[in-house]
């Protein structure tokens, strides 16, 4: 398949923190054929004195140590393909790498990256001839610190994409803690040991440039450990929120109050905590409408002998913690989640879960066998069995009991039959691709949302229609799960229906259109201005 990648995170003893917590990746187009390529992010030595060989986990093979990109030559060969493309791209990422996000800031027609990393980060402008330029410096979209996930959102509804960065924790070669088990063998400290950070917003100002506007809209006046974020419409009002996982931290729920003005309500709208008002160690987060009702509600993955958990939007942005109800709550007790992601994975129109997870805290057993990083767990299935409740149907997938140290999950249809499948990115070990294969009795319609420029509006919200059906809501969104960006096409799962379908766009700009006479088993183009009994909101 070529998809040929290691990840290596420079562990040298000295328990960095940041050994254990990468990477992630992206499914992307980015040379605008219709089929979705991969970014992969990298690792390396944290310590400058010290070299790759000096690491107690040796670096992979023939590769150098830096993000990787690989084209997807499914188009011209009819067949799964990828090929490294970094050399050609001009893409030079050899940080301390974290997470990427992928999205059109400059409105060309042509999908961007910003990589985070521990240390400085990175905004590579795609040129349109298979390379990319470092626009960073010029684009005034640096941050020095420890950044995990990303996302490009039009908060502001001026047609341009911002930039929504999370940062985690103050940790520096200087300021390294270790930490100890309860039988007192060294272990890596956790959040709570260093200083949180404070996250960062960069207002697209449409020349090519950013404004940080994190003190305006209040988020200097509101740190704390963010590892993942996710956008939607959580209230229905027009506008996008932002919701921010914090590990061991109280979670950020910002409401798009429009003008430009944030609010953070996490507590006061019931998503900052769980049911007993606990803060948990929030990792992953993906938003949909997981009960079938219209509105988006939030799922997340949290620390062993901690539940993940499920919050489900009564309509107005208020949140209640349904994850023992759901049935969520036992199958992840022994678990440590990271990337989270929903998807239909049976194409029946019901949003399943996958969670990928990688402890973080020594598995004595493991240790005991002479395991150098003893922390890898088996990966989870959860498929939605409507009516509030999830089965576990791990045991029927035999690749997710193959133990890694999963951190990244990205969804997307890689091979564009019409299912989602999923990129897994392992710390410290090959990534995985995971390819839906569904039986073959699902029927699906996928649709692109796109602006006259063929940009992707992120943000845009599709509601597909059909005869004696319940309206199936999705919207197009990259940023989710944990790391990484997903593909920003919406697939609807039809289950055995046949039946051509309309569906109805609410775009950014408030303007609502209409598709009818849509065509399953296929992608359709959906672009602003073409639609059907065009109007404002």
């Amino acid at each position: 398949m070529g998809l040929d990648f290691v990840h290596f995170n420079g562990m040298s003893g000295e328990y960095y923190l940041s050994e254990i917590m990468g990477a992630g990746g992206a499914l992307f187009d980015y040379d605008g054929d219709g089929d979705l390529d991969v970014y992969l992010v990298q690792g390396r030595m944290l310590d400058p004195e010290k070299t790759a060989s000096e690491a107690l986990l040796p670096p992979p093979v023939g590769t150098p140590l830096s993000d990787r990109l690989f084209r997807n030559d499914l188009q011209d060969h009819h067949e799964l393909r990828f090929r490294d493309v970094t050399e050609v791209s001009r893409i030079e990422a050899d940080g301390y790498g974290m997470g990427v996000a992928a999205g059109d800031y400059d409105d060309d027609g042509r999908i961007d990256l910003y990589v985070t990393n521990l240390g400085a980060n990175q905004l590579w402008h795609n040129d349109g001839d298979g390379g990319f330029t470092d626009v960073t410096r010029v684009s005034r979209t640096d941050d020095p610190r420890w950044s995990t996930s990303a996302a490009f959102v039009d908060f502001d509804h001026d047609g341009s994409l911002d930039l929504y960065v999370t940062n985690y924790v103050d940790l520096r070669i200087a300021n390294n803690k270790v930490c100890a088990t309860e039988h007192d063998q060294p272990e890596y400290c956790g959040p709570l040991s260093y200083r949180p950070q404070t996250d960062r917003l960069f207002r697209n100002l449409g020349d090519g440039t950013f404004a940080d506007v994190s003190s305006d809209v209040g988020l200097i006046a509101a740190p704390g450990p963010g590892l993942g974020v996710v956008t939607a419409d959580f209230d229905d009002n027009g506008w996008i929120d932002i919701y921010v996982a914090n590990d061991q931290a109280p979670n950020k729920l910002w409401m798009n109050q429009g003008e430009g003005v944030l609010l953070e309500e996490g507590l006061p709208r019931g998503s900052a905590v769980d049911a007993q008002g606990r803060a948990q160690a929030s990792m992953g987060v993906d938003a949909g409408d997981i009960d079938g009702d219209g509105d988006e509600d939030l799922f997340m993955t949290h620390l062993l002998m901690e539940v993940n958990t499920l919050y489900e939007n009564d309509g107005r942005g208020l949140f209640t913690d349904r994850t023992a109800a759901a049935g969520l709550g036992p199958p992840s007790i022994g678990a440590t989640g990271f990337g989270a992601a929903l998807l239909d994975v049976e194409g029946n129109g019901w949003l399943d879960l996958i969670v990928v997870n990688g402890a973080v805290r020594t598995i004595r057993s493991l240790r005991s066998a002479g395991d150098p990083l003893p922390l890898e767990q088996p990966n989870q299935l959860f498929l939605n069995r409507g009516r509030g409740r999830f089965e576990d149907a791990s045991a029927q997938e035999p690749t997710l009991a193959l133990a890694h140290i999963s951190r990244g999950a990205a969804v997307g249809d890689v091979d564009n039959d019409g299912d989602t499948d999923v990129l897994v990115c392992n710390n410290s070990g090959p990534v995985q691709l995971l390819l839906n294969q569904t039986d073959g009795h699902s029927n699906w319609l996928g649709v692109r949302l796109v602006g006259s420029s063929g940009r992707t509006l992120l943000g845009a919200r599709a509601t597909l229609s059909r005869e004696d059906h319940a309206p199936l809501v999705r919207r197009a969104h990259g940023a989710a799960s944990y790391l990484v960006s997903n593909d920003p096409r919406v697939l609807f799962g039809l289950g055995r229906s046949e039946a051509e379908a309309a569906v109805e766009v609410m775009w950014p700009s408030g303007r609502r259109e209409y598709w009818p006479g849509l065509a399953p088993g296929r992608y359709h183009t959906l672009v602003e201005g073409e639609g059907a009994g065009s109007k404002g909101r």
